[in-house]
């Protein structure tokens, strides 16, 4: 029997504006019966029941707000729905003793639900979402499965639970005071200034957490869930708006509560190297954006991150993706193109911060990547060059067309992202062209800009930077709030308009796994962070990679089915060897 699953998306949906077309255009509605009614609040409601999949109410919603899927079948357990026509969650992962688990799939597909209801902050509804369900039902629906015995403890508080939230921005608004104060409170275990030691947090300690940047209030989030004498951990999206060395240094740490500590540990993460450097096992999320999602069997980390990007589950025999993620086997070779312009010697002098840009040439047709530690002058030298920073020493080409996104975005248009993009003076042609399917913005163009999520705002902010006519597109950190297929998308729609229509783009980002794919040349920062920068010119990838990730003392080695980066554990023998050739960046092939 046919599973039929109906999502009215509430956020884009008009109710009273559009006249109820999805009511007035429904077949079984105009056959008598009440397949789409309308709620005590005049909301659209679709009878899953009744409906007969025929596709003409999403085909007819002026505002694409309909989701009709037919499954053959449901692909395991309904685990938890939020209401009626919204999204469910098919399946759990669970916690491994000793070990880390990650969880690998797309933003909106319920990993995010998975740890809610793992961590006790919600229930498990099994699909009866119109009342409350008790913990005796919740483990008797789950008779004769690993995951009741989990459920049973949780319940009886015999499990000790740990969770790093992901709406870290949140913690200033439920917590007034200092960090140490924060910390003092989470310190189960007694080990405060280990932790701030470990998280690099010594010097913000008395810093009230309302003053903390993004990367700050991430490090003493992830350090409060560390400090916790818990049976089990969970982060959720642990190295967002951290640089690759402190994600790096997070990733051990967090590593070391299963490792040294015998630990369960259950990871969300969207960089692919940090995601594989961590875990042992994988779980992968598969569904609908939105509608729904499934979670698959375990899998070990290498195998599952290579079905994930394949896009074919084996063991669910489940097809996710209709293409495969494929990496280049080799660095990219040198471009020798035209030069398109030059730079001088930069200087900049600020709040106690000096950073000194070396001069450099930039040709046609490349994409030079920025890497180096946070708060170290990369976005500073962005900003030089896009004219929104007068550099105290040099003088930066100003015939140049710029189109420049910034690392931080607003989001206070009033209007829709149709309204903002029709304002935008983008290339229409382009944004059809190249940018539109990739980004997937055409599920946003009828939300309103103020209402979007972080990673719906960046994907609006390229789609926009990408689509104007310029020489040069500055991109300062775009993988902020995006998963995995939304940044190699990105990658790819960069290099197309970059490389194909002989313009030049700077892309600062701290995922390597990004940086690798869409550079074809490396200019890397160094020195002490807050308090000094240099940033090299622009080098030869193979060599600007080897310099950088000899500075983080990490090796990378490629994946021999899927071409993608993956990180050699510390100490491993891929590691000491290629420490001991001074290859940091693979081996040439």
């Amino acid at each position: 029997m046919v599973k039929r699953i109906a999502v009215i998306d509430r956020g884009k949906c008009t109710r009273v504006k559009c006249g109820w077309q999805c009511i007035k255009v429904c077949p079984v509605n105009r056959m008598g019966q009440e397949c789409i009614i309308q709620d005590r609040e005049r909301w659209p409601v679709i009878s899953e029941e009744l409906c007969t999949g025929c596709g003409i109410c999403p085909k007819k919603c002026p505002v694409k707000c309909i989701k009709i899927i037919n499954l053959a079948e449901e692909k395991g357990k309904l685990i938890h729905q939020y209401g009626v026509n919204s999204f469910r969650l098919y399946n759990l992962p669970l916690p491994k003793p000793g070990a880390v688990v990650g969880l690998i799939g797309a933003n909106g597909i319920g990993k995010t639900t998975a740890l809610q209801l793992l961590s006790e902050r919600m229930k498990p509804n099994l699909g009866d979402y119109a009342r409350e369900r008790g913990w005796r039902e919740v483990i008797e629906a789950f008779k004769g499965q690993e995951i009741q015995n989990y459920f049973e403890k949780l319940s009886g508080g015999g499990v000790k639970v740990s969770l790093k939230p992901q709406a870290i921005d949140r913690i200033p608004e439920l917590f007034s005071g200092k960090v140490r104060e924060l910390l003092k409170k989470a310190d189960e275990r007694k080990v405060l200034g280990k932790g701030a030691k470990e998280f690099g947090l010594e010097e913000i300690l008395d810093r009230d957490v309302k003053n903390l940047s993004g990367g700050e209030l991430q490090r003493v989030a992830i350090c409060a869930a560390w400090m916790k004498d818990s049976d089990v951990y969970y982060f959720d999206e642990p190295s967002s708006h951290l640089d690759i060395k402190q994600r790096m240094k997070v990733a051990k740490s967090i590593r070391g509560l299963a490792d040294e500590r015998g630990k369960s540990v259950m990871v969300v993460e969207h960089d692919l190297a940090v995601l594989d450097y961590l875990s042992e096992y994988i779980h992968v999320f598969f569904g609908e954006k939105g509608a729904y999602g499934v979670v698959s069997r375990l899998k070990g980390a290498r195998n599952g991150v290579n079905e994930y990007l394949d896009g074919f589950l084996r063991e669910e025999n489940t097809r996710i993706r209709e293409y495969s993620i494929r990496f280049e086997m080799t660095a990219e070779v040198e471009r020798k193109t035209t030069p398109y312009f030059e730079y001088p010697v930069l200087k900049k002098e600020y709040n106690g911060f000096s950073l000194e840009c070396a001069g450099g040439e930039v040709r046609k047709g490349e994409i030079i990547g920025i890497v180096g530690e946070n708060a170290i002058g990369k976005t500073t030298f962005v900003k030089l060059l896009a004219g929104i920073e007068e550099p105290d020493g040099g003088k930066v080409p100003r015939k140049l067309k710029i189109s420049y996104k910034p690392q931080y975005i607003k989001s206070d248009f009033m209007g829709t992202v149709a309204e903002l993009i029709m304002q935008s003076g983008m290339n229409m042609g382009v944004f059809e062209r190249e940018i539109r399917r990739r980004l997937e913005i055409d599920d946003l163009m009828e939300k309103d800009v103020r209402h979007l999520s972080g990673g719906e705002l960046q994907r609006v902010a390229i789609a926009i930077a990408l689509g104007k006519e310029a020489d040069l597109y500055l991109l300062d950190e775009p993988s902020a709030f995006l998963d995995i297929e939304q940044r190699l998308n990105f990658a790819h729609a960069v290099k197309s308009i970059v490389e194909g229509g002989d313009k030049t783009a700077f892309v600062v980002d701290h995922d390597i796994v990004l940086i690798d794919a869409v550079s074809s040349r490396l200019l890397v920062f160094e020195g002490e962070s807050s308090v000094r920068g240099f940033a090299h010119a622009p080098e030869e990838k193979r060599s600007g990679m080897n310099r950088f990730l000899k500075e983080m003392d990490v090796t990378l080695r490629r994946d021999k089915d899927s071409g993608r980066p993956r990180v050699n554990k510390p100490g491993s023998q891929m590691d000491m060897e290629q420490k001991a050739a001074s290859e940091y960046y693979y081996y040439s092939a």
